[in-house]
């Protein structure tokens, strides 16, 4: 099984309030180096740190793109709600011809914190996220000469195309945000790839199964799907004081429904995890410290199995652990100071421990 590895610019980056300059250079590090990929959060604001930088993910991405020439670049994720999907269509096409080939469109249903600020509506999320996705998938095949049409609930097509073919054929590939049975019917039915985040080995062994069944119901060929992973790395020669003070934010992190019954965790009856999901924004923030509560209730055992923290060697044992539940591209947020000198250090000790050890 070939495992590819890439790092995210998210809720991380955020937290360090690194600009666009430094987020370029950390990019063109993984390109120099043996990374398969880069990818950037797709965010209004994130409510946790005032001071963060939150810039488009689609200009980052095109500006990444220019000084690099090797990694394939890719959201992480965005969603169609904020912007129509034949917006999404072009942007993620213009993407691939300007970078040469090398656009992921890594898209979710969404969520409150990036839309109800803004008097959008967030609703029926996962109904709307099946025609974004059907739409999306018409717009990728169109030209002026292959026109399509659409009817459904929320959006339609009228006899229409887009003047953009990608690069990447017969499209570039999409990565599907999932974590509910919905959600990862959709993924096995459109996505090339899913990108699960906040997950144990266990709920990412049982997720890709269900992937799998439901693909298989619809016939469907996984053999080229790439299983992804959005996993937190601390590096620190100290893991037990540095997981002393992050267990609790990586609970949080964790926190679902889905999580709570693989793991049998008794699910907090004063917390409503689908209020949290579609209410939690700037203007909410006792949400989050409900969520913060909740958390607790799951086992430091369970939680610490998640997370790559400490030396190289403690990372390597982690990520071993998601291999061996399916994961073949793990997307990195890493924590701590020293962004560079993090990205440099996974990618000579433990890049080049999975490239020698054959695995991929």
């Amino acid at each position: 099984m070939t495992i590819k590895f890439g790092f995210t610019q998210g809720l991380n980056v955020a937290r360090l309030g690194l600009d666009e300059s430094q987020v370029i250079t950390a990019c063109q590090i993984a390109d120099r180096m043996d990374y398969d990929s880069v990818w950037t959060m797709d965010h209004s604001n994130v409510p946790q740190w005032k001071n963060a930088v939150v810039n488009d993910a689609w200009l980052m991405l095109a500006a990444i793109g220019a000084v690099t020439s090797h990694v394939e670049l890719g959201t992480c994720v965005t969603d169609a709600i904020r912007r129509h999907p034949s917006a999404i269509a072009l942007s993620t096409i213009t993407l691939d011809r300007i970078t040469k080939g090398r656009a992921i469109l890594g898209i979710g249903a969404g969520e409150a914190q990036n839309v109800v600020d803004f008097g959008i509506e967030f609703s029926k999320p996962v109904s709307k996220f099946k025609e974004q996705l059907e739409v999306i998938e018409k717009l990728f095949a169109s030209a002026p000469d292959r026109r399509v049409s659409y009817k459904g609930q929320y959006y339609s097509l009228i006899e229409a195309c887009l003047q953009a073919r990608s690069i990447r054929k017969p499209r570039p590939p999409i990565y599907i945000a999932a974590g509910a049975p919905k959600t990862l019917e959709l993924c096995a039915k459109y996505g090339d790839g899913w990108i699960p985040i906040g997950y144990t080995p266990e709920l990412f062994k049982n997720h890709a199964n269900v992937i799998r069944e439901r693909a298989k119901e619809i016939g469907r060929d996984l053999n080229d799907f790439q299983f992804a992973n959005d996993v937190d790395v601390y590096f620190t020669e100290d893991g037990e004081e540095a997981w002393n003070k992050m267990k609790n934010a990586v609970k949080v992190s964790l926190y679902k429904p889905e999580l709570l019954k693989v793991h049998n965790i008794q699910q907090d009856s004063e917390f409503d995890f689908r209020r949290y999901f579609t209410e939690y924004a700037m203007n909410k923030p006792e949400l989050m410290e409900q969520m913060k509560k909740a958390a607790l209730k799951i086992p430091d055992s369970i939680a610490r199995s998640a997370i790559g923290v400490g030396k190289p060697e403690d990372v390597i044992q982690m990520l071993e652990r998601f291999i061996e539940a399916g994961t073949n591209h793990f997307i990195i947020r890493f924590w701590g100071e020293g962004y560079f000198k993090n990205i440099e250090t996974f990618g000579n000790k433990v890049i080049t421990y999975f490239r020698d050890q054959g695995k991929p």
